[in-house]
């Protein structure tokens, strides 16, 4: 492992915590010889993960969210020759059941449910639905206190059912990805290039708090995305900057842009 200082520059300042989260992580696998199980991981936080680890010496890391295309993925950081099961994950599976032909739900009233319940963001992972059916993934410690807490999801009655991964839903949500030519990583930037609209437009959206980065509220429109970053802006959809796959003469660069259009 490099010095700690140097590894740091790899990193946007505001990332700094996280990565001293993993590389605790990491020096408690190797100090005692075992897999650490982190909670669940946005993908820029699962991308840092894998850098610091890298691909050689004493240790590996292994990803689920409970299936196989799952955003939010748990890591499990441990000595080469540990081969994971599923269960080592510890996810558990939910159905919310409710009266479907009177009420609608949505991912957000569900996230704001599961956030103003008092349970941490880090603890369950992606919200799913087909069209009428909604799941989601928690932690496996955390599934009583989910259960009793949620009842009501906004002003319908629900009832959260514990399912086995065989009652997996297919999920509606399709990304589709696109590659693009943009003139910077701007957040207005590439905002306005994939909704093809002007950059004062994408500009007003951000500073309106009609932006999320990484899931989080932001109104920055100048800050520089990076790999694996995930917008959220609503009205519109989600984008994620998969890769970076090179500039042309004109100094425009080429992006590859994973995009989920409302």
């Amino acid at each position: 492992m490099a010095d700690n200082e140097a590894v740091y520059q790899h990193f946007r300042k505001s990332e700094a915590p996280f990565v001293a989260q993993v590389l605790d992580w990491i020096e408690q696998a190797t100090t005692e010889y075992r897999a650490i199980l982190t909670d669940f991981l946005d993908p820029r936080q699962a991308y840092i993960l894998q850098t610091l680890i890298g691909e050689k010496g004493e240790l590996k890391y292994h990803f689920s969210g409970g299936y196989n295309t799952a955003e939010r993925q748990r890591a499990l950081i441990a000595p080469t020759y540990f081969e994971p099961e599923e269960a080592d994950f510890e996810i558990q599976l939910f159905e919310i059941r409710y009266p479907i032909k009177f009420a609608q739900l949505s991912h957000g009233k569900i996230l704001g449910t599961l956030v103003n319940a008092g349970i941490d963001r880090n603890v369950f992972g992606d919200i799913m639905t087909d069209g009428q059916r909604w799941q989601f993934f928690v932690t496996t410690k955390m599934a009583d206190y989910v259960v009793n807490q949620i009842t009501k999801i906004g002003k319908v009655t629900v009832h959260l059912e514990e399912q086995a991964y065989t009652e997996l839903i297919i999920p509606r949500d399709a990304w589709q990805f696109e590659q693009l030519l943009v003139s910077s990583f701007r957040l207005d930037t590439i905002i306005a290039a994939v909704y093809n609209m002007s950059r004062q437009r994408a500009k007003e959206l951000v500073q309106g708090n009609k932006v999320k980065l990484n899931w989080q509220a932001f109104d920055k429109p100048d800050f520089e995305l990076d790999l694996l970053d995930i917008i959220s802006v609503r009205g519109y959809g989600r984008i994620q900057l998969k890769s970076i796959d090179g500039q042309t003469r004109k100094e425009k660069y080429r992006v590859t842009l994973g995009i989920l259009r409302k």
